[in-house]
């Protein structure tokens, strides 16, 4: 029987031999690529944006595909990558990314925007671009999430002015396979425990605060739980017990709650190995006398939550697989709710 191309490979089969029944490659253009440089005095680099304090988890190049997460489990493909697995130029996408940025500034939508805007909706995104712009050895580095390049290659196999089988193939394999999936198999990344960071936090806290006080991080765990419940990865990159604290901190010196229950302590407050933090353990951290305790809830509940915690988690936006739009949605968990009638 004649071997199917399209056919995945066992699981134990190499997965780079995997990888290469699931993509195809674009085809390479004769004259090392020449098809793809750009017109003199231009480059193929994408216009600069805010470049994003978020790391590579793991990147390398599998079935002639070059692919990454980053280190909040975004799957992503470099442009170099989507290019492949497209079958398009280059400069193809980076037309398409332009055109993206300029009808976000615009609000006008028109030819293939509108295929892509109603695409990327129906998976919440709505970013003011297609990439996620990182730092890799110095230089700027551009990752486009997976959801953007299923919407790239669907664009180019059956949406495009010219299609081309290289994306028709990718389609029908990933449509199967899932682009996530794809991604983590090849890179052989497993997405960490949510909860392990948070619970070893707990585990090195715990009976750590002087008898007679309150911890903020002990009174911030119920909204750490909300968090991560919710989907964003509560690590290194996101510690809300240190936005609550700062913030309350500055409302007791503000309003001299010294002055009505007696005068905070400093404790040792460790963070777990995994942190960069932990290297200038113990760090310093107030607790305050259990007699404003009914007062820090007040103010945690009518003014933290409500009006100074939407700020905070709104610069955690990058973060989040659905971006800003999720973390609005994030921003108005807390909000009070009206009441009818």
């Amino acid at each position: 029987m004649p071997e199917d191309k399209n056919t995945i490979e066992p699981i134990d089969a190499a997965f780079d031999d995997v990888a290469k029944k699931v993509v195809t490659p674009a085809t390479p253009l004769a004259n090392n690529n020449s098809g793809l440089q750009a017109k003199t005095g231009q480059s193929l680099a994408i216009p600069k944006q805010l470049k994003l304090d978020l790391g590579i988890e793991v990147e390398r190049v599998v079935g002639g595909i070059e692919m990454g997460v980053l280190e909040n489990g975004i799957p992503y493909l470099t442009q170099r990558g989507l290019a492949e697995m497209t079958g398009a130029a280059r400069r193809s996408i980076q037309e398409i990314t332009e055109e993206w940025q300029e009808a976000q500034t615009s609000g006008v939508w028109r030819g293939r925007m509108t295929y892509f805007r109603d695409y990327l909706t129906k998976s919440k995104f709505d970013e003011p671009s297609l990439f996620i712009e990182i730092s890799k050895d110095g230089s700027p580095h551009y990752a486009y999430p997976d959801m953007v390049c299923m919407a790239m290659v669907e664009y180019f196999a059956f949406e495009a002015q010219r299609t081309n089988e290289t994306a028709v193939t990718n389609f029908r394999n990933l449509a199967r396979y899932g682009l996530q999936k794809f991604i983590y198999d090849a890179l052989g990344y497993v997405p960490e425990d949510p909860w392990k960071l948070f619970n070893a936090r707990v585990s090195l806290l715990k009976d750590s605060v002087p008898v007679g006080y309150f911890s903020i991080f002990k009174e911030s765990t119920g909204l750490m739980v909300d968090l991560i419940s919710a989907g964003l990865p509560v690590n290194q990159h996101t510690v809300p017990d240190g936005s609550v604290g700062g913030t309350w901190g500055r409302y007791w010196t503000a309003n001299d709650l010294e002055a009505k229950y007696g005068p905070r302590v400093e404790y040792p407050h460790y963070y777990p190995p995994e942190y960069p933090q932990s290297a200038s353990n113990p760090q310093g951290a107030q607790a305050y006398p259990n007699e404003a305790w009914a007062e820090f809830q007040n103010w945690f509940r009518t003014i933290y939550l409500p009006t100074k915690y939407p700020t905070y988690i709104l610069k955690k936006a990058n973060l989040l697989p659905g971006g800003e739009g999720e973390a609005r949605q994030l921003a108005d968990m807390y909000k009070p709710q009206q009441l009818e009638g």
